[in-house]
């Protein structure tokens, strides 16, 4: 059976991006988006419902969104699902959905300049 793990999303960073590098020298960079949802409900009243998403992202682009991105930035995020779980201090197996970001554009940006965008390689190094 075929599969596919794929995800767009477009929102905007709920906090700043939190750079750092792991010992073998990679960069990793962790950001969180916002993705809102708006509808009318049953009364007639507009309803924002936003869903907050963990990113990370890996090596040039993790250094490109450090560089360039801060909290309420617009971003459109192309990227894959992966699945985290550890067991916490008190012994609970905890798991947790985020997106790993393999392709960034940097929407919303100063007034003249053009949609910047960044993506990763089919090595997973970013060109």
């Amino acid at each position: 059976m075929a599969s596919l793990n794929k995800v767009f999303l477009m929102g905007n960073l709920t906090r700043d991006v939190d750079l750092k590098y792991i010992p073998s020298g990679k960069a990793v960079a962790n950001f969180g988006l916002a993705v809102n949802r708006t509808y009318t409900d049953a009364n007639g009243d507009k309803v924002e419902d936003p869903c907050f998403v963990d990113i990370v992202a890996w090596d040039r682009l993790a250094e490109v969104c450090g560089d360039y991105l801060a909290k309420g930035r617009p971003v459109f995020i192309e990227g894959r699902l992966q699945m985290d779980s550890w067991e916490s201090e008190d012994g609970q197996r905890k798991t947790k959905l985020k997106v790993v970001a393999q392709n960034i554009q940097f929407l919303g940006g100063k007034a003249g300049s053009e949609t910047t965008s960044h993506e990763e390689g089919d090595d997973g190094v970013p060109f």
